[in-house]
């Protein structure tokens, strides 16, 4: 374990996430706030396939330690969300809602169902060479790996039956990921929770979207004597208050090109965010630079970088933006609370969490992870607070 001691309360809990969260108190953290993998056995990856984030046990321990009314956020993919909300819901949390994380660089990996037919039929017609994202649909799941990871051959349907099903494949191109809000029942009412535990609500006002003042009529509905709003019932208006930018939304955009200024917009993690404070560490291992646990991913910029086989120093598959991440933590976390993350990767919760003011206590098993937290740890620690990314 590491005390981080220039914020006490905060830490890095080395091991399984099953034993470590046992260490900790009875309701002793604010919020959690967390990526557990999304159990599709991304890239072989043996830590996504484990049936960790179907665990009751594992959300069991998380609803212990939270404070009554403590929120849950939580990231899963668009095939495997529901198993995990199950098993949280299992677990004695209540369901309060799902955010939609969209985003518009997805990349399909389809598989291309007139390329199979020819491959199995023995008639597979090549006319070239592409590199992946340059050809059309599916291609770009059969590379040529053994001269080029990023290049692979370009076909044309041959047999009658290919030239049949061409244009047909297997996978629609992922635009979003799921995060469940979920609560620890609160003790009492909202308020008697929140007075008591200084849990059990969402940060709306530090949430809101835009810089535009905005004026709302304060309304009393009082005297429509149980009738249904709209019926033409009296509305005895009693004033005007002035907020700043709109109510957050369960949904967050990557900048997709309509109008969505009313949504929280989250860029995706360039690879200058994800190595900060990485400078002297060893470039090592193949990365995936993406935002996803699904293998085809949603990564910023060209085809080639999301595959990426270059070392780099922060090489964790999966690291989320820290937009993103700081703006979660704020939503559900009280001022100077604790926030958790069970699966702690390479530490975008715990940085987001300094940068917005608040303890962290993380978990992860993963040793080859450690230095990177700890480095992206102390960088975060020498910033200006606050620090606009």
């Amino acid at each position: 374990m590491i005390n981080q001691t220039a914020k006490c309360g905060s830490m890095l809990l080395k091991g399984n996430c099953l034993d470590t969260l046992k260490t900790l108190p009875d309701n002793s953290v604010d919020s959690i706030v967390t990526d557990p993998p999304y159990e599709l056995g991304f890239m072989g990856k043996s830590w996504d396939n484990s049936g960790i984030a179907y665990s009751t046990d594992l959300w069991a321990e998380c609803l212990r330690v939270l404070k009554p009314g403590g929120h849950l956020l939580a990231f899963s993919g668009s095939r495997t969300y529901h198993r995990m909300v199950v098993a949280i819901e299992d677990s004695g949390f209540e369901i309060r809602d799902q955010i939609m994380w969209l985003y518009g660089s997805g990349f399909p990996k389809s598989l291309d169902v007139s390329k199979a037919i020819d491959k199995k039929a023995g008639t597979l017609k090549i006319v070239g060479k592409g590199r992946a994202g340059k050809t059309a649909l599916g291609q770009s799941s059969d590379w040529n790996k053994t001269n080029n990871p990023h290049e692979f051959d370009i076909t044309e349907p041959n047999s009658p039956e290919a030239q049949q099903w061409q244009g047909w494949g297997t996978a629609l191109k992922p635009a979003h990921e799921p995060i469940v809000v979920a609560r620890k029942p609160i003790i009492g009412t909202v308020a008697n929770n929140v007075l008591t535990y200084g849990t059990g609500a969402l940060n709306i006002d530090g949430s809101r979207v835009g810089t535009e003042v905005r004026k709302n009529n304060i309304n009393d509905f009082s005297n429509q004597h149980g009738n249904q709003f709209g019926n033409g019932a009296p509305i005895a208006k009693l004033g005007e208050s002035e907020v700043t930018g709109r109510w957050p939304a369960n949904v967050i955009h990557d900048g997709l090109e309509e109008e969505w200024s009313r949504f929280f917009y989250c860029a995706k993690a360039s690879k200058s965010e994800r190595n900060a404070g990485l400078e002297g560490l060893p470039e090592r291992g193949k990365v995936f630079n993406g935002q996803s646990d699904e293998p085809a991913g949603n990564a910023e910029g060209s085809v080639e970088d999301k595959f990426s086989t270059k070392p780099a120093q922060n090489f964790h598959p999966t690291v989320k933006p820290l937009a993103l991440m700081r703006y979660l933590v704020k939503l559900v976390t009280p001022p100077s609370g604790t926030v958790l993350d069970p699966f702690l990767g390479s530490g975008s919760t715990a940085v987001a969490a300094i940068l917005e003011g608040f303890e962290w206590i993380g978990c992860e098993m993963t040793e080859d992870y450690f230095p990177i937290i700890e480095a992206r740890v102390k960088w975060a620690l020498n910033q200006p607070k606050p620090l606009v990314l």
